[in-house]
């Protein structure tokens, strides 16, 4: 047995590599393969966000990649996303692949990368590649992953934000993620969009979600005939309270069931937005990942990871540990 170390809810923690060096991988996810975990994530700068357009929120290197059999012990794979030095590509850098998201697709035998893409310099905006969904593909879940463009879900008035991607049990998979077309709050909320069977585009069958107005960081887990996103408030890098919804069916209604985390006296998610969720291979349990952004130096960045508690209502909790132990 071996455990993992979060610290107090307000305390930054280094998590290192094989190498010594400290994991970088932001706002990613973890996928089973080949008999190993895979962590991935946007490697971060080491700068303040307040030194301006070339800030530690965008990346020079891209999205990395890590390996662990024990989800402890992780060992450095290398840039799986890489940047481009050319003024004239897409990927010049620095520039953000935010919250990039890997699932396989089953029938084309490729690893499919989306993530919510904002080019040079890096600065959100609502114009062409400063709100957009990336996305890159490889044969391999941790080789080169080609770049095939940025588009929009739904039409090209709706500006991408936050985003995640959930891989059904049916194999069918969707884009879950924050849409706008102006700066009215009411017209600010997640969406749900089915991709094509190959997961390289998008459908025309999409769900608003009209619960989750002025929400973004999703994360969807799935227990026992339920769907769950567990969701942040929209106050930039300030932490704020949690808010969950569930539904039985990804493309139909969701119910609004309040902040998931107990005693969360500071209603901040215990200092932390969410990422990711993924299962423990052999198990029921699910986790989802957290982050703690340290904006006075983002490489510094925690990663907190908690178990999903399914209640007997169909409701989630969530418990801040500063310990957890990975059998």
């Amino acid at each position: 047995m071996e455990k993992l170390c979060h610290g107090e809810i307000n305390q930054f923690v280094d998590w290192h590599d094989t190498d010594g060096n400290i994991i970088n991988a932001s706002d990613g996810g973890i996928i089973f393969a080949n008999g190993k975990y895979h962590w991935y994530g946007m490697a971060f700068r080491p700068l303040p966000f307040l030194s301006g357009p070339d800030g530690g929120q965008m990346t020079n290197m891209g999205v990395v990649m890590y390996e662990s059999s024990d989800l402890l012990n992780w060992k450095y794979e290398g840039v799986i996303l890489e940047v481009k030095n050319d003024p004239e590509s897409e990927l010049f850098a620095p520039l953000r692949f935010e919250r990039p998201k890997i699932i396989y697709n089953d029938k084309t035998k490729k690893y499919v990368l989306w993530c919510h893409f904002v080019k040079y310099p890096g600065n959100h905006g609502n114009n062409k590649g400063e709100c957009d969904m990336g996305l890159a593909v490889c044969d391999t879940v941790n080789g080169k992953y080609t770049w095939l463009g940025y588009s929009k879900p739904i039409d090209d008035n709706g500006c991408v934000r936050d985003m995640t991607v959930y891989k059904d049990k049916d194999g069918c998979a969707y884009l879950i993620y924050d849409r706008h077309t102006n700066l009215l709050r009411e017209d600010r909320c997640l969406y749900v969009v089915k991709l094509s069977d190959d997961y390289l585009s998008f459908t025309s069958t999409y769900k608003r979600i009209e619960s989750a107005i002025w929400r973004e960081a999703p994360v969807v887990v799935f227990k026992e005939g339920y769907y769950y996103i567990i969701t942040s408030g929209l106050t930039g890098w300030k932490t704020n309270q949690a808010k969950a919804f569930r539904t039985k069916h990804l493309l139909e209604q969701w119910e609004d069931i309040g902040d998931p985390c107990v005693d969360d006296f500071t209603h901040t998610t215990f200092n932390t937005q969410g990422s990711n969720a993924f299962l423990v291979e052999g198990t029921d349990t699910q986790i989802i990942m957290l982050e703690r952004h340290n904006t006075s130096n983002f490489v510094k960045s925690s990663y907190v990871w908690l178990p999903v508690e399914f209640n007997g209502d169909n409701t989630i909790s969530l418990r801040y540990k500063k310990e957890y132990c990975f059998e």
